[in-house]
């Protein structure tokens, strides 16, 4: 089992994988890493089961695994490990997601 399909969201948070920028031009031409710009895209990695109301009801969340979203410039928080050195994951409040993408 990897090591992202182990973490499970709690309550109304989502697990996303931001998309990288592409680092060639359509030409081929390389961009340096600083040229890159972050892009403010994830893919949604996994979602907790809801927010509770104070009668016990769970408030399913408007998003599914696999769903592209459009994320805010700022918050999130990054989950760092080993075994996930290459790819950006961050976990979001589902309000705080700003769009889902088709």
């Amino acid at each position: 089992m990897s090591a992202v399909k182990r973490i499970i969201p709690l309550l109304d948070r989502v697990l996303v994988q931001r998309v990288k920028a592409e680092t060639k031009t359509a030409t081929g031409i390389l961009l340096p890493e600083k040229a890159v710009e972050k892009l403010n895209e994830g893919v949604v990695v996994s979602v907790g089961p809801g927010n509770v109301t104070k009668e016990g009801k769970t408030i399913p969340i408007g998003l599914a695994e696999g769903d592209r979203v459009l994320l805010p410039s700022y918050g999130g928080s990054p989950i760092n490990l080993v075994s996930l050195k290459d790819k950006e994951y961050l976990l979001y409040r589902a309000e705080e997601i700003l769009a889902k993408l088709e």
